[in-house]
């Protein structure tokens, strides 16, 4: 307590007051001299030890806080009694608290990114556990035709290393907060059209028609790219279902509250227990789980549902009645 400068200040002129009191009442009389002594040495000490229990509370609060610094679970903070230091003990809980959060938070994000990368690694071993092997079958006396079928397999499983790298970078964009989304007017059917454009050729190699029913000014705010970007992903995601031959419904619809677009494929739909999480990043469905071949990574969709929602959207996918998923899309009007 002593160390403190104001204190030493205090005591000091305190002493010289008693002293110069003292002084003066010695030539007063005897009796007031000893009385000022008396008056002072009780003065003296009530304030000692009053001062002595403030500063006991605050370095019992102070150790509280590097208790906090230090991520002590067991840390307890009583109640205060009335006074001045009540307010910087409720403030201590209040941080105290706040910290406790948010350290929960980080621990929960740690958790979530060595299970992301983990997922990422994996995600990622397979097509280029697929490209060393057919790099060491073609080391080996191959014909021309077993040459060419090699190099397909290997064009195309790094194909899907460089989605899965490109659809990884844009969600960790995402994530960190560095992508700023445009906000512009943007006809729904120029949207389509800017989504289906580079899967015009696949469609047509399988046979998939995409039958649209949008009004000619239907329109929502949004980043044209990013947009294009979501509603590819579940296009995508509607050709893997439907396979050759099949049918994808766009279909637009507008009132004073939102604009849906609801886009429904005639394939085999959901498993029930995907519904609940099929928007999850790196969930893949049950029938994916087993088949080591199927397309899907699980993070086409979470690309999807993270885009929109950043521009305030909203994403839900179904089952139809009569068949087939149904993907709806709404944006306030």
């Amino acid at each position: 307590m002593m160390r403190n400068r104001e204190i030493r200040r205090a005591a000091l002129w305190f002493l010289a007051m008693t002293v110069v009191l003292a002084i003066a009442g010695y030539r007063v009389s005897l009796a007031t001299c000893v009385f000022v002594f008396v008056t002072a040495g009780l003065t003296g000490t009530l304030f000692f030890v009053v001062t002595r229990a403030r500063y006991r509370r605050i370095a019992r609060l102070s150790e509280q806080i590097d208790r906090v610094l230090h991520n002590d679970e067991r840390l307890d903070i009583g109640e205060a009694e009335e006074g001045e230091l009540s307010i910087l003990y409720s403030e201590i809980v209040k941080m105290t608290l706040r910290i406790r959060e948010q350290n929960e938070a980080l621990r929960n994000e740690k958790k979530h990114l060595a299970d992301s990368l983990a997922d990422v690694a994996h995600q990622l071993r397979t097509p280029l556990t697929s490209v060393n092997i057919i790099l060491s079958l073609l080391r080996k006396d191959t014909d021309k035709r077993e040459q060419r079928e090699l190099l397909r397999e290997a064009g195309a499983a790094l194909a899907q290393t460089d989605f899965l790298l490109t659809a990884l970078l844009k969600l960790s964009r995402l994530d960190a907060g560095i992508v700023v989304f445009e906000t512009e007017r943007i006809r729904i059917g120029d949207l389509l059209e800017e989504a289906l454009a580079p899967l015009l050729i696949s469609l047509d190699l399988h046979t998939i028609k995409v039958r649209t029913d949008i009004p000619e000014q239907a329109e929502i705010s949004g980043d044209l790219k990013w947009l294009a970007e979501a509603f590819r992903n579940i296009i995508k995601n509607s050709m893997e279902s439907v396979g050759d031959n099949g049918l994808i419904e766009i279909v637009c619809e507008e009132n004073p509250l939102f604009t849906e677009i609801t886009i429904h494929d005639d394939g085999a739909g959901f498993a029930p227990e995907d519904l609940p999480h099929l928007f999850e990043r790196f969930y893949r469905g049950a029938q994916d789980k087993h088949d080591s071949g199927a397309a899907g990574y699980g993070i086409g969709l979470a690309l999807c549902r993270t885009i929109i929602m950043g521009q305030g959207g909203t994403v839900t996918a179904k089952n139809h009645p009569q068949g087939g998923a149904v993907f709806q899309v709404r944006f306030p009007g």
